[in-house]
C-alpha cells in the first residue's frame, strides 16, 4: 500500500515561506512510517502561493525526501491557471525542480464542466506540452470545483499508458471498486482520500490512501497500509475515520500547523488561506484530544512498532 500525505505550508512570522521547517516536517513523516508525499496541492495553498514559491517548495520537499530515502515517493501539482498554456509553465517548471510524478488536477482540464470530450481535448493538447517521459496523475481537488473522473477519462488515460496514480475524492467506496476493477492489470494506482471509506476501499483493491490526515497521526496511516487485513484494522479504522470528520468545521490546514507544535515541531500558526484567528482554543482543544487519544492508540495497538 502506498500511504501518501498531502503537504503543509509552513510560514515564517513575516508570512514567507519557512522551508526549513518544511523540511523538518519531511523527516517527520518519513520517520512515521509514510511512504510518500504528494507535495504542491491544495492542501499547500496553492492557489495562494506564486510560481516561484510553489516550485521553490518543491525543490526542497523532493531533495530532502530523496536525501532520506531515494524509495520515498514525491508526487507534485501545482498547476492553477485557467490557460492550458499557462499550466504547461507551471508543470514544467515543477518537473524541472524534482518530482516522481506530475499530478494532473481534474478541474483545470475542464474548467467550465463542458463534458468528457472537451476534458479529454484539454488533457490531449497539455500532454503534449510536457516531458514525454514524466509520469502523470490525477486530483479531484474540490477547488474550485470537484471534477470527478468518468470511466471514459480513465480508459483514455489507461491508453496512454502514462498516469500512475490517483487522488480519488469521491468518498464512495462503490464508485472507487468499480474504478479499481477498471485499473486492473496497469501500472495506475488509485489512492483513496477519503478516510471513512478507507480501510472498505483497502479491502476491495485500493491502492492506499492520499489525504490530509496524515498530517496528524501518519503513524496509524502506516500501520493500517500494512495491516488492513487484521482484526484490528477495524478498530484504528474506526478510529481514523471519526477523527477524519475534523476535515470539516475546523480551520485546517491551521489545525495541522498547530498539530506539528505538539509533536515538537515548532510552526507559526499562519495560513494564508484562513484568518489567523479562525484558530481558536476550542479548535486548539479539539487537536489536543485527537493527539492525546492518537497516542494512546498507538501506543496499546500490539505490535504497531514492529509492523512499522
Amino acid at each position: 500500500m502506498d500511504i501518501l500525505t498531502t503537504m503543509i505550508t509552513p510560514y515564517k512570522a513575516d508570512g514567507s515561506i519557512d522551508y526549513d521547517t518544511a523540511c523538518k516536517y519531511v523527516d517527520w513523516y518519513y520517520e512515521n512510517g509514510l511512504t510518500g508525499i504528494f507535495a504542491v496541492c491544495q492542501s499547500s495553498e496553492i492557489f495562494y502561493l506564486s510560481l516561484e514559491e510553489r516550485v521553490e517548495l518543491n525543490r526542497r520537499v523532493y531533495e530532502r525526501a530523496k536525501a532520506l530515502d531515494p524509495n520515498f515517493l514525491v508526487v507534485s501539482s501545482g498547476h492553477v491557471s485557467d490557460t492550458l498554456e499557462d499550466q504547461a509553465k507551471e508543470l514544467n517548471a515543477i518537473y524541472e525542480s524534482g518530482t516522481d510524478a506530475l499530478i494532473l488536477i481534474t478541474n483545470r482540464l475542464d474548467i467550465h464542466n463542458e463534458g468528457d470530450d472537451v476534458f479529454i481535448a484539454n488533457a490531449e493538447k497539455l500532454l503534449s506540452m510536457l516531458p514525454k517521459d514524466a509520469k502523470l496523475g490525477l486530483y479531484e481537488c474540490p477547488n474550485p470545483y470537484k471534477r470527478l473522473v468518468t470511466p471514459k477519462i480513465l480508459d483514455w488515460c489507461l491508453s496512454t499508458g502514462r498516469f500512475y496514480y490517483m487522488k480519488d475524492t469521491c468518498c464512495d467506496a462503490a464508485e472507487i471498486a468499480r474504478r479499481v476493477k477498471q485499473l486492473e492489470g496497469s501500472h495506475f494506482k488509485l489512492l483513496n482520500a477519503n478516510c471513512q471509506t478507507l480501510l472498505e476501499t483497502m479491502r476491495s483493491g485500493a491502492h492506499g490512501y492520499c489525504g490530509i490526515m496524515c498530517n496528524f497521526h501518519p503513524k496509524l496511516y502506516a500501520w493500517l497500509g500494512k495491516n488492513y487485513e487484521s482484526e484490528k484494522a477495524d478498530l484504528v479504522q474506526s478510529v481514523t475515520g471519526t477523527f477524519g470528520f475534523t476535515e470539516i468545521g475546523l480551520p485546517y490546514p491551521l489545525t495541522a500547523k498547530y498539530h506539528m507544535n505538539l509533536c515538537g515541531i515548532p510552526t507559526e500558526n499562519t495560513a494564508r488561506n484562513r484568518k489567523n484567528s479562525e484558530l481558536t482554543d476550542y479548535a486548539k482543544s479539539c487537536m489536543q484530544q485527537m493527539k492525546l487519544a492518537t497516542d494512546h492508540l498507538e501506543k496499546t495497538l500490539e505490535g504497531i512498532g514492529k509492523s512499522l
